[in-house]
């Protein structure tokens, strides 16, 4: 959804409150791609600041379809996102750091997702998991070991440490 700034930077107003649903429908990350399973509409407040200075502020929360680390099984992630941005159109840097930053203005318009974007993946959890004794998925079998144990050995050693287990071998024989 774009929001058209111009009536603040031009001055006719000095707040607008708009009421919005995000229109994305999957989060890609980079490394995968998560479905949005709930959005609610919410309220973005845009303030004028001072001569071309605008500050942005929202409260929101968006449910994805993330599959557990472990064992690969959905898990719905409720992420909430607060955002508090001000911008100054006056600011004229060219840097590359200071244009990434800012991809959520076009020209006098706002790319409400593409703010919404931003803040989301600062709240994207480092693990998931579906239960905190998740046991994942085995080794050898693929089986999900929190459905029923499978059986397999899925003893893993370390390649260098085989000339002990040699050695323990020979001597249990005797």
């Amino acid at each position: 959804m774009l929001i058209d700034l111009r009536e603040l930077l031009s001055g006719t107003k000095d707040s607008i409150s708009v009421d919005v649903m995000l229109d994305m429908t999957a989060v890609d990350t980079g490394a995968s791609v998560y479905d949005v399973v709930e959005k609610n509409p919410f309220e973005l407040k845009v303030n004028k600041l001072g001569k071309n200075k605008l500050q942005v502020k929202a409260d929101g929360e968006i449910v994805l379809d993330i599959p557990c680390d472990r064992c690969l099984n959905s898990v719905l992630t409720k992420l909430e996102f607060n955002i508090d941005q001000d911008m100054d159109f006056d600011d004229k840097s060219t840097e590359d750091e200071e244009q990434e930053e800012k991809d959520y203005i076009d020209g006098y318009n706002l790319d409400v997702d593409r703010l919404v974007f931003g803040e989301i993946m600062l709240s994207m959890p480092g693990k998931t998991l579906c239960k905190d004794d998740c046991k994942g998925l085995c080794l050898v079998c693929g089986a999900d070991l929190n459905v029923a144990e499978c059986g397999c050995d899925r003893e893993v050693l370390d390649p260098r440490m085989s000339v002990f287990k040699d050695i323990l071998k020979n001597f249990k024989e005797v």
